[in-house]
Formats: structure tokens, sequence, C-alpha cells
């Protein structure tokens, strides 16, 4: 496959995702949260494992142990932002979850005691100063739809560092798969606990379902590995940064959702602090490559 061609998979992908915040807000209107996550995982991970059934022979404990710890992570993602969606807009979710990319290296910083690249305190900066920007109010109140999506965005993070150790040790499409289960059978657990788990009873709360499942999720997860193989990580990241600004159009065009203008300088900003992560590592990691290439040629 040609670079570009896996690039444009992973926009398309990156267009789901900036899809979901809606798809998640238009079913919330007929469903519980989790009953949402229940069906739109499930659903999921029944396509997912029909499509690759071949890839889950040979399963073994540990992947196991794996993908049921990578699905409490999902889970608390997903709690985070169905709960979130109450009371924030669809962009204000894309945006704060996108943080993902900037609370991976502050993870390894505090939790896996690893060392901080400049160009990641200096993409950090500028997001949390966005992220002020984005939320706060006149009373300098961070309303709580906002907090929860960006406690998911911090889930996600420890999602990410989990699932780069766990595909070390196991097949990472059963990892994929699996996970993708175990999120949908805790969400199913809760459901029957505190909600009445049902079907949806509208058009618009099957369509919410059917574009989260089969779109968001099964889709999302079956392209990303594939594309990511034929490009770079940076330019990955790149497009991924792209997941926000695809929420904001869809909440702007479908839902009616303006930022003020503070919001959009904020967004802005947070938009900024992750390509200037992704980008700038990129490039010092690329740097002491190239001076070993040269003296290798030299030598």
């Amino acid at each position: 496959m040609k670079p570009l061609k896996a690039e444009l998979m992973l926009l398309v992908v990156t267009l789901f995702w900036g899809s979901s915040y809606l798809f998640m807000k238009l079913g919330l209107n007929s469903l519980g949260e989790f009953n949402l996550i229940a069906l739109r995982f499930g659903l999921a991970f029944i396509i997912a494992g029909l499509l690759l059934r071949k890839r889950l022979r040979g399963i073994n404990a540990k992947t196991i142990k794996y993908a049921a710890m990578l699905g409490v992570l999902l889970l608390g993602v997903f709690v985070c932002i169905t709960f979130g969606l109450k009371t924030t807009t669809t962009s204000n979710a894309g945006f704060l979850v996108a943080l993902t990319v900037v609370f991976v290296p502050f993870i390894e910083i505090f939790v896996l005691k690893k060392r901080a690249a400049a160009p990641q305190i200096f993409g950090a900066l500028l997001a949390i100063a966005g992220i002020g920007l984005l939320t706060l109010n006149a009373s300098l109140q961070i309303q709580p739809g906002d907090f929860l999506c960006i406690l998911s965005a911090v889930f996600y993070a420890a999602q990410i560092l989990l699932t780069g150790k766990a595909v070390r040790e196991c097949d990472s499409l059963q990892i994929g798969i699996l996970q993708l289960g175990f999120t949908g059978g805790y969400a199913l657990i809760l459901s029957a606990i505190f909600e009445t788990p049902t079907l949806p009873s509208s058009w618009p709360g099957w369509i919410a379902i059917l574009a989260l499942g089969i779109l968001c999720s099964a889709c999302g997860f079956i392209l990303q590995p594939v594309a990511q193989k034929y490009t770079t990580p940076a330019r990955t990241g790149l497009i991924f940064a792209m997941e926000p600004v695809f929420a904001a159009f869809f909440g702007y065009w479908f839902a009616g959702e303006q930022l003020s203008l503070r919001g959009y300088a904020g967004a802005a900003l947070v938009l900024l602090g992750i390509v200037a992560s992704e980008l700038l590592s990129a490039k010092a990691a690329a740097i002491p490559r190239r001076r070993a290439l040269h003296k290798h040629g030299a030598d």
C-alpha cells in the first residue's frame, strides 16, 4: 500500500472518530450511558470478531489478562466522555479528549519516571493554556462535563501506554478485538446494575448505535493498524490531531454549536500544542538518527 493511500485511510478513521461525539450525544437521548457503551462495543466486538475470526485462534491467558485490563481503561475513557457530553458540547469534548497526546508524556514522567523532551513540555504548556481558555468561565470554574472529558484523556493516555506494553508481549490484533468485548461486557454489567439494558427505541437511537459500533469502533479498529504500517508515527499523530477539528465541524453543522472567540482561541492553542508535541518530538528524535547515519557513512 502506498503511503498516500494509508494516510487517506487514517484520515477517514479520524473523520469517523470526530463524528463519534455527535453520535454519542444523539444516542444519549434515548439510551442510558452504560447501555450506550455496551451496545457500541458489543456490536464492534461481534463485527471485528467475525471479520478477523482466524486471528482469534490460540489466545493465551496473558492476552486475556491484558485485554481485560485494557477494557477497564477503555471503559473509563467512554464513561467519562458519555457522562461529560451531558454538560459540555461536542466541540469541547473533541478538543479535550485530544489532550491524550499531551498526557502520555506526563504519565511517562510522573509514573514511569522517564525524562521529558523539550518539545513535549512546550506542547503541554500550549495545550494547558488552551484548556483554560476553552473551559474556564468568568468565575474561573470548569464545567463538570469539561472536567470529565479531560479525565477521559488521562484514561486514554494510560490505555495507550499499557497497549504499547501489551503488544510487545502478545498478538496486537487479538488484544484489540478482545478489549472491545471486555469493554462492552463491563458496560453491560454496569447497565444491569444502574439502568435497565434495552435496545434503541427510535431511529435516531439506532443510527447512533450503528454508526458508533460499525464506523467509529469496528472500522476504526480494523483500518487503523493496517494503515499505520505504511506511514510514519509523526504523520499518523498529525492526522489524528484533526479529530477535534472534525468534532467541531460536526457539532457546528449538525447541532448548531458555536464556540466563543475565547473558545476558538483556546481550541487553536490545544490543537497547536498537540501538533507541536507530535511534530517537534519527531524532528528531535530524527536528529540523532541522521547523525548516526552520517557518522556511519564517514566511517
